[in-house]
């Protein structure tokens, strides 16, 4: 921001019990980068990736992967993905009203997202009308 580009950060993606304790660090660097709005997305699981994910978690963190599915289960009404808008980048719950507070708790204290910046729709252009553009 010092330099006049506004800039934020997004903690993405929170994982329960792998990343998580990073939240507060993260979020002071980028604040004293210059960061001015922070936020962050829990982990999403669609399709294949749940398999991957898992499996990548118990090679990698074997003491620790049932943990976090557990949690990211508690998180998803007991599935370890939910594609509902509104739910799938916060889940719901406990943990999710304890991640919520949290945040606003860091936020809070370091002045991020106090002012919401507007819209600047100076660049935009409107699409060229007529036939497709050609790709090449």
């Amino acid at each position: 921001m010092r330099a006049g580009v506004p800039v934020g950060v997004l903690f993405a993606p929170l994982i329960p019990a792998l990343n998580d304790h990073e939240l507060e660090r993260a979020l002071e660097a980028a604040h004293g980068a210059g960061a001015d709005t922070a936020g962050y997305v829990l982990l999403r699981l669609p399709h294949e990736l749940k398999t991957l994910f898992e499996d990548w978690l118990h090679s990698h963190f074997p003491d620790r992967a049932g943990h976090v599915l557990s949690l990211l289960r508690q998180l998803r009404g007991g599935q370890l993905n939910d594609s509902r808008f509104g739910h799938r980048m916060r889940g719901e719950g406990v943990y999710a009203a304890l991640y919520h507070q949290r945040m606003q708790r860091i936020c809070t204290r370091l002045a991020l997202n106090r002012n919401r910046r507007p819209l600047n729709t100076e660049a935009f252009r409107p699409p060229v009308t007529g036939p497709q553009m050609n790709l090449f």
